[in-house]
């Protein structure tokens, strides 16, 4: 069962689209606690026991860290030191692979980085020192092509000789100091409960004064203080080994840090530090810039193509907040270099609407989860983006998503609150706006199957989609940010994520940036052994994608309120597919369906004429979702779907026997 709404594939695409294009590297924020290298997750192999062959051990790490130890001290100033000493057991290739190069990101122009030792142990004994002729200091591949950001760096280590069995120890000191932000600082941390780390010990000492904290009351923390009045500081030290690490319960926020620090008060106090760290200024002359930048389709003063300007043509830079601040830069140099962070570009197109009306507002939205729950600090920062009214609509705008439809914010983030940035917010949390759960116009998926069955039993399709709402977005995405060449890559995840098997070809799909349309995207497949002409008697489903439905809801724990049932977006799909058959083939047909709830309607239909198949499905979903108590209604609209879904066409020949093979 499908854990999403509807098609699934577009969620799975967008997921894996870093396979296929160049992404921008991932930054740690400049208070992030951990100074991990960057590693990819452990990968799990399951070894045989040669005692009981029948029997497997316990999953062995590639690599596992025996002791990660980091020490973060806090001056009243807002600058920092931070001292991280790990040692890494290596167990296999894999593991030698992922510690060949430790890479650490860091902003120059207030930060510094040191590694006093990079040391591997070999199991003979003998101990190797990497030299400090093998640390490079680079931009950041997220940075390189923007000048104005190249203090945004990456500082690594370039490990030779490891090997398994060897034993990996290294030191990095990274100091703070003038951060854009000063004097305030925070902090996020997140225990390990992978099975990576074996053992943590994490310390922070800090001033106690204007200090909040929250820690997970499963990682307790040890708590000392000294000193009085403004020099007063406290101290948290935890010491954590793996296996007496509670694992987070299931539904207790596993998108929650295990401990956060900041010294803001509210909200409304980050967004004045934000807001002041901004330059504002500009002259008019701005607007004839972008009248000249705009292009052939460009109309000046239409806020539709100021925000396609932004979006499409000043290129994303995808940074953390705390690390932009840095580069204080206008709207004129953002329009003239051609690219911005989101906050910017955001900035950048407030400035351009003025020659419209009043400046709209510049709001920051978080990683999907609610701000307004969470103590104050940058770090929950994803991005910005303008509430902009035009008449008596308002609409939100997103133009750091580049290929986003006017008024279109991804799904994550629609009913959730949004931080206003300003410098006369009052000084109170009720500084957020409601992020409308609502797109700008009606969401629709069509999908047409043209396809053909041979006597051999191979199958080929023609297969078109037609998208327009959150899926559409999804799948914009994935293809502007995949290379050309890579787009059969592409496609082949939507064909198998939606239930298609064979080889894809031909693809081809609508430009990314035409967002006034509906994205459409064509693409070929072949399946040899689609159809075994010798099972009595052969059956073939309906060569149409699967619709995944929202799963019904769990039973809820004694004394626990049930939730509604989200069935999200309202989303009306139609699927539809043509299959010719072999001459000669005679089809039994299913019975279609039509099953009628005022939250969602779906009806199917069948048909076989002169050896050609036809089928025909239809789910709309009316409303975004309905009551618990309602579960068993909608359980049974679900099953309604699912055994439609599975009926399949009967076929019968008056010779099965496959032909013989062609001669070459």
């Amino acid at each position: 069962m499908k854990a999403t709404r509807f098609f699934s594939s577009p969620i799975a695409v967008a997921a894996a689209i870093s396979l296929f294009s160049v992404a921008a590297a991932t930054l740690l924020p400049a208070q992030d606690s951990s100074q991990k290298p960057a590693e990819k997750t452990a990968e799990r192999i399951q070894e045989k026991s040669h005692e009981k062959p029948e029997a497997k051990s316990a999953p062995k790490i590639p690599a596992q860290i025996e002791l990660l130890e980091t020490h973060i001290r806090f001056e009243t100033d807002g600058g920092s030191r931070k001292e991280v000493h790990a040692l890494v057991k290596i167990n296999d290739e894999l593991g030698a692979r992922q510690f060949a190069r430790l890479n650490f990101d860091f902003n120059c122009s207030f930060e510094q980085i040191e590694i006093p030792l990079v040391r591997i142990t070999h199991p003979s004994g003998g101990v190797v020192d990497v030299l400090p002729g093998a640390i490079t200091d680079t931009p950041n591949l997220a940075v390189v092509n923007a000048p104005a950001y190249q203090d945004v760096r990456v500082k690594s280590v370039r490990i030779l000789g490891l090997e398994p069995g060897d034993s990996l120890e290294y030191r990095v000191i990274t100091t703070v100091s003038h951060h854009p932000l000063a004097p305030d600082f925070w902090l996020d941390h997140t225990f390990d409960r992978t099975g990576v780390v074996s053992h943590e010990i994490f310390l922070i000492d800090a001033p106690a004064a204007r200090l909040r904290f929250r820690i997970n009351p499963d990682t307790p923390a040890v708590i000392e203080k000294s000193g009085e009045g403004d020099s007063s500081r406290v101290s948290y030290r935890w010491d954590l080994e793996q296996e007496k690490l509670k694992p987070r319960a299931s539904g207790s926020g596993e998108d929650t840090e295990d401990l956060a620090l900041t010294t803001y008060p509210s909200w409304s106090q980050l967004s004045n530090r934000i807001a002041k760290t901004e330059y504002t200024g500009f002259g008019t002359f701005i607007y004839q810039k972008a009248d000249e930048r705009g292009g052939p389709r460009y109309k000046p003063g239409s806020p539709e193509s100021l925000y396609q300007l932004v979006s499409q043509k000043v290129a994303t830079i995808d940074l953390p907040l705390e690390l932009s601040l840095s580069a204080y830069r206008g709207a004129e140099q953002i329009l003239e270099s051609g690219y911005g962070t989101s906050e910017e570009k955001a900035r950048l197109l407030s400035i351009l609407m003025t020659q419209i009306g009043p400046p709209p507002q510049i709001l920051m939205y978080g990683h999907g989860r609610p701000l307004e729950t969470e103590l104050p600090r940058p770090s929950l920062l994803a991005g910005a983006m303008l509430l902009m009214p035009i008449g008596t609509k308002q609409y939100f705008l997103d133009p750091s998503l580049e290929v986003a439809p006017f008024g279109v914010i991804p799904s994550k983030l629609r009913g959730l609150k949004s931080l206003n940035i300003s410098e006369t917010s009052a000084d109170t949390n009720d500084c957020f706006t409601a992020i409308p759960v609502d797109l700008p116009f009606a969401s629709l998926q069509r999908v047409h199957v043209q396809s053909s069955l041979s006597l051999e039993g191979g199958l080929t399709a023609k297969i078109k989609y037609v998208m327009r709402g959150d899926n559409e977005l999804l799948l914009r995405v994935a293809f502007h940010q995949s290379p050309k060449e890579k787009w059969n890559e592409v496609a082949q995840l939507l064909a198998l994520s939606d239930g298609f098997r064979g080889k894809v070809s031909n693809v081809t799909a609508s430009d990314p940036y035409a967002t006034h349309d509906p994205f459409g995207i064509e693409f070929e497949i072949t399946q040899p052994k689609f159809l075994d002409w010798s099972k009595k008697p052969p059956r073939i489903p309906a060569i149409l994608p699967l619709l995944g439905l929202p799963d019904p809801p769990t039973k809820t724990a004694p004394g626990t309120a049930a939730t509604p049932i989200n069935l999200g977006t309202p989303l009306d799909v139609e699927v539809s597919a043509t299959v010719r058959l072999p001459a000669g083939t005679i089809a039994h047909i299913p019975t279609g369906t039509s099953v009628q709830r005022d939250f969602a309607t779906y009806t199917s239909q069948y048909s076989a004429k002169d050896a050609t198949l036809t089928a025909t499905r239809h789910l709309n979903f009316i409303l975004k979702e309905i009551p618990a108590d309602r579960a068993a209604d909608y359980n049974a609209f679900l099953r309604a779907v699912e055994n439609d879904e599975s009926q399949t066409f009967t076929l019968e020949r008056g010779d099965t026997t496959p032909p013989a093979p062609k001669k070459p």
